[in-house]
């Protein structure tokens, strides 16, 4: 049986005493709670906060994004291997934000992804269509390409640390959630793709969350289908109380 992952993306929010307070208050309406994986993934500055808050509790702190070199002239980028030495053991790479606004491409991600993964840390793999692909018809064909290339060269024993999230791009941010209906038909698609690389043993053990706008009002319903595992969470993940009731409906 795959596991729920509830997996918060902090995005460019909270200070590190904010981020302190976040974790502080949260701990307690959480705890027990163990049905699901809980991820924070944090802006680099409050990762550290954020561990020593989370130390002890059943809430784990990823990175959200990661450079695929050792180290060399990458001005304000951060290696897998600095992260690793702090103790995080996650990383989000290829967020649709990412694409769109800082120029990555399948092939970076790609590189970002093995980078990671030979760091010994788990990679959460975004991965979606635009507006104008929905409406076109054509989201199989893209999220199938995508998961092609940006999977390219890894191999089936590192897709044990792989977490795919299926983000609908045209529903990150603008209030907009595909239907529960869509986001199984599109994770199952992504696991058709996993299937062919892989094989059946490793696409049904692979675990997809839903990324697009899932929030405490539709997450029991989009957690109750088929091929989605979990999800990651934007604006619901900056609220105790919403982030917490993603967690309860993961349960």
């Amino acid at each position: 049986m795959r596991r729920y992952v509830i997996a918060g993306n902090r995005k460019m929010n909270f200070t590190p005493s904010q981020a302190t307070a976040f974790i502080n208050e949260i701990k307690p309406m959480v705890a027990g709670k163990d049905n699901c994986d809980i991820i924070f993934c944090a802006p680099y500055v409050t990762i550290d906060a954020a561990m020593k808050a989370a130390e002890g509790s059943n809430i784990k702190i990823g990175a959200e994004n990661v450079h695929f070199a050792e180290k060399g002239a990458y001005t304000g980028e951060v290696s897998a291997q600095m992260l690793k030495e702090i103790g995080v053991e996650y990383v989000i790479i290829g967020h649709s934000e990412r694409r769109q606004y800082f120029g990555e491409t399948d092939e970076t991600v790609n590189l970002r992804t093995k980078a990671a993964l030979a760091a010994g840390m788990k990679v959460i793999l975004c991965l979606g269509e635009v507006k104008e692909q929905r409406l076109a018809g054509i989201t199989k064909e893209i999220v199938s390409i995508q998961t092609k290339l940006d999977l390219a060269d890894v191999s089936a024993e590192d897709m044990k640390n792989v977490i795919i999230a299926y983000e609908p791009v045209w529903a990150i941010g603008t209030g907009l959630t595909a239907t529960p209906e869509q986001a199984d038909e599109t994770c199952g698609q992504i696991r058709e793709a996993l299937c062919e690389i892989y094989g059946a043993e490793v696409a049904e053990a692979t675990i997809i969350q839903y990324g697009g706008s899932m929030n405490e009002k539709n997450a029991a319903e989009l957690l109750a289908k088929e091929n989605v595992d979990g999800g990651l969470i934007g604006g619901a993940s900056l609220v105790a109380e919403k982030f917490t009731a993603i967690v309860d409906a993961a349960q």
